[in-house]
């Protein structure tokens, strides 16, 4: 015969259930802990000054707002402990007081002060972002068009151009001019720096810079339809040596962009790596309003200037 204290325990019992709970809670910690056996998060492993002084800013922003935490949470606890009700204070009354001047600055001061501590540094440093991170290098330029979902990178000075993966020279400010053709999307390479958006008909500049050679993955930050997930590219660092060596063998080895494997490039769908030793900018560039037809055909530099004119005729009537 069961006794008391067997009531309960058996499988699928409130006892067996309650104790299931609790294993639940005390494992609960330990996955948590896990995540900390894994690679770092690209976001947190900087390979590059502007991501390192992203980084700085974000290790400032969270480790300032936990103390705040802190403080306020010990001081609640600390108010809550030692001015709780006791039966010796039951008939206490707190006396009759219409402000005070000194406190009332003290609790508007800190507030101004909190949010100086972290508008000050954001702002110094988004306009710090937007100049190249050395002045004694000169920075080399890339164009960079996003398109239904992939990569394009057209080096004007090198006239060559690449799909789905970019080579830089490591040490050196690549200055990115970001487009778009047709969705908004989001040019994000997490180690080396922050996103910034490529749109339709308009340009926008992003500066990146890889300390040493390696290998960082990029992709798109922004959703831009059914195959967003796939948009991604990489990023190769080489030495200057080997970087200079990669462009005049693309010079010699790769085959001519034309208009018409331009347009098909362009269609909506995935696409491949692909290498080209002369850029689309010959004939077009997507930066400037009305860059292509609604079709998603790319528009020639002689219909970008009749279309301007056909507008410029509207505007004026």
């Amino acid at each position: 015969m069961e006794g008391p204290e067997m009531v309960g325990a058996e499988e699928g019992g409130p006892i067996a259930m309650k104790r299931a709970r609790w294993r639940a809670v005390l494992v609960l910690p330990f996955l948590f802990l896990l995540g900390g056996c894994v690679e770092r998060t690209a976001v947190l492993n900087p390979q590059g000054p502007v991501a390192r002084m992203q980084y700085d800013l974000i290790m400032w922003s969270v480790g300032f707002m936990l103390f705040i935490i802190v403080v306020v949470f010990t001081l609640f606890a600390v108010f809550l402990i030692r001015y709780r009700e006791k039966p010796e204070n039951a008939g206490y009354e707190p006396p009759d007081e219409e402000g005070n001047t000194l406190l009332e600055v003290v609790w508007t001061a800190i507030p101004i002060l909190i949010v100086a501590a972290l508008a000050v540094p954001t702002v110094k440093a988004t306009f710090a972002l937007e100049k190249p991170p050395t002045e004694k290098v000169k920075p080399i330029t890339i164009h960079v068009t996003a398109a239904n979902w992939k990569w394009i990178f057209s080096y004007p000075e090198e006239n060559i151009e690449t799909v789905n993966y970019v080579h830089i020279p490591a040490g050196v400010p690549v200055k990115f001019k970001l487009t778009s053709v047709g969705p908004m999307n989001s040019f994000w390479v997490p180690e080396l720096g922050g996103q910034k958006y490529a749109m339709d008909g308009m340009e926008t500049e992003l500066i990146l810079q890889a300390d040493k050679p390696g290998s960082y993955m990029g992709r798109s930050a922004n959703f831009s339809g059914e195959k967003f997930a796939h948009m991604e590219f990489e990023v190769v660092a080489q030495t200057g040596t080997d970087f200079r060596k990669w462009v005049n063998e693309v010079k010699q080895t790769a085959p001519k962009l034309d208009e018409k494997k331009y347009t098909q490039i362009l269609k909506p769908g995935l696409v491949g790596r692909m290498t080209f030793s002369n850029t689309h900018l010959q004939w077009i560039d997507h930066a400037k309003q009305n860059s292509h037809h609604a079709d998603g055909k790319p528009m020639k530099n002689d219909d970008q200037s009749d279309e301007a004119m056909t507008n410029s005729h509207h505007h004026g009537e």
